[in-house]
């Protein structure tokens, strides 16, 4: 077997962490994964600082590998930052985007208010916000809100779960009013629905400590 580099080591260990397969604050043992991808340490590590760039991983000197986690008050402040930047990155991707794109997104509203699988749940939710986005110019915005994205999938998770995500009346409504107001290209609406949609999460979540215990 030829050994894997850092990008598929990569791509493999992001998929697991997001899927929740890897868990925040879990070990990743680099001699493990090696052996695992039939690679040495050097494409390991390459493999972990690309990871460690997307907010997926926490390097630590002399000491390996951990998936990321967030306290409380890091959570907090992390959802507050999206409630101010993810409303400003979807005014800048509104105009650009394509009758494709909006088109998808309508698509993807539904399919998320029929699923009955969380991890399904969790896969079209970021495809439809991330999505959203894609009519932004590539930058230092749309990369900040994608890292923040990632170290907030697990709490995202967490949230669904307490949400009962899968008749959560409320979920389902703000994104049919993001997706209208993309739709008819009024930036506001689909801001102010965003900006509720993410402080409903942020809300729920500090009120439940033990999620970060």
């Amino acid at each position: 077997m030829a050994p894997s580099p850092p990008s598929t080591v990569a791509a493999a260990l992001r998929e697991e962490i997001l899927n929740g397969t890897l868990a925040p604050g879990e070990r990743i043992v680099q001699e493990d994964i090696a052996e695992r991808f039939g690679a040495s340490r050097q494409p390991v590590r390459d493999a972990l600082r690309l990871l460690e760039g997307d907010g997926l991983v926490t390097l630590k000197a002399n000491a390996g590998a951990w998936v990321s986690q967030l306290s409380e008050s890091e959570c907090d402040e992390a959802y507050l930052v999206r409630e101010r930047l993810e409303p400003l990155l979807i005014s800048h991707s509104i105009p650009n985007l394509t009758s494709m794109q909006i088109e998808r997104l309508a698509q993807l509203a539904n399919e998320i208010e029929e699923t009955t699988d969380i991890e399904s749940f969790l896969r079209l939710d970021r495809e439809f916000h991330l999505l959203s986005y894609a009519g932004a110019n590539d930058g230092m915005l749309k990369e900040f809100v994608e890292r923040i994205w990632n170290t907030t999938q697990h709490y995202r998770r967490a949230f669904a779960q307490l949400n009962e995500f899968a008749d959560s009346n409320a979920t389902h409504m703000e994104h049919k009013m993001i997706v209208d107001g993309i739709v008819r290209k009024d930036s506001r609406q689909a801001e102010l629905a965003l900006e509720g949609h993410i402080r409903r999460t942020r809300v729920t979540l500090a009120q439940h400590r033990e999620l970060f215990s």
